[in-house]
């Protein structure tokens, strides 16, 4: 990533206030959003969000159209989603800072899909809006008015995807660290996709572990004593990151940079892609 970039992981109310106030480039997006009400996130955006925030739906502007056998939350074209980030005005000097009002999860999927655009100046905000209410912050009801597209395009990727295959190939050859919670990756629930379980070899780390009890991200070094047994001995570049749809992993992939760990893989199709295809190995356990 940059180095110049101002804010690459996270970002207090207390700072984002202080960038608002500088009058540097800046976008604010919102990704509050409910996988069991698809219209919640918007809806809740209506009601009140950051000023001057645009709102992104997981389904319709971070997600391609599903198949059936590509995930729930399948990645679009790196190209279509450069041109959504144009039509809100993204430039190679804008600072990004994704909130929602979920701690983060769907934020950090944002945050990953514009680091894979090559974009090295985003942040997600940490306590997203409740923290920006705590400090004071107001909220707005109106829709900024579209800015005037920019020429963005994507660059050189600053973050690693592994396909099913690639990842099917390398099993046991790296660290697989699943983002679910608990019950599902054991495969005592599944409320989500059709089979319940997991990847063989995937160890269980669910990312609400990754905030404290307040919904902030927990400390570096708190972050960093639990990952580390997780990925040791590893290196982060054999560290690949799943969920159940490519979406909270990228919690996980926060966690591990603010920690100071180094930035894993993804692998966007996650559980949903994964456990569609009957080919495929399943763990319970």
């Amino acid at each position: 990533m940059n180095p110049q970039a101002a804010y690459q992981t996270l970002i207090s109310a207390q700072q984002l206030q202080a960038l608002i106030e500088s009058h540097k480039p800046l976008l604010l997006l919102d990704l509050s959003f409910e996988l069991a009400n698809p219209e919640a996130g918007a809806l809740a955006y209506a009601r009140g969000h950051l000023p001057g925030a645009y709102y992104l739906h997981l389904d319709r502007d971070l997600s391609a159209p599903k198949t059936g056998s590509n995930g729930r939350h399948p990645l679009p074209g790196r190209e279509a989603f450069a041109a959504r980030m144009a039509s809100l005005g993204l430039s190679a000097d804008t600072q990004v800072v994704c909130y929602d009002a979920q701690g983060g999860m769907y934020a950090a999927r944002a945050w990953w899909m514009l680091l894979w655009l090559g974009h090295a100046a985003v942040a997600v905000l940490d306590g997203g809006l409740a923290a920006w209410r705590d400090a004071g912050g107001a909220l707005s009801t109106e829709t900024p008015e579209p800015p005037a597209p920019s020429a963005f395009l994507p660059g050189e990727p600053l973050v690693a995807a592994i396909s099913a295959d690639a990842l099917q190939r390398r099993l046991g050859r790296l660290r697989l660290i699943d983002a679910r919670a608990g019950e599902r990756f054991r495969g005592e629930v599944e409320p989500l996709d059709t089979k319940a379980g997991h990847i063989p070899g995937a160890s269980n780390r669910a990312f609400a572990g990754n905030l404290n009890p307040q919904g902030r991200f927990k400390p570096a070094a708190e972050l960093r004593a639990e990952f580390e047994p997780l990925v040791a001995p590893y290196a982060a570049a054999d560290v690949v990151h799943q969920c159940g749809s490519g979406v909270t992993a990228c919690h996980n992939l926060l966690a591990m940079v603010h920690a100071g760990l180094g930035l894993g893989a993804l692998y966007p199709g996650s559980w949903s892609e994964w456990s569609s295809d009957p080919a495929r190995p399943i763990a319970t356990g």
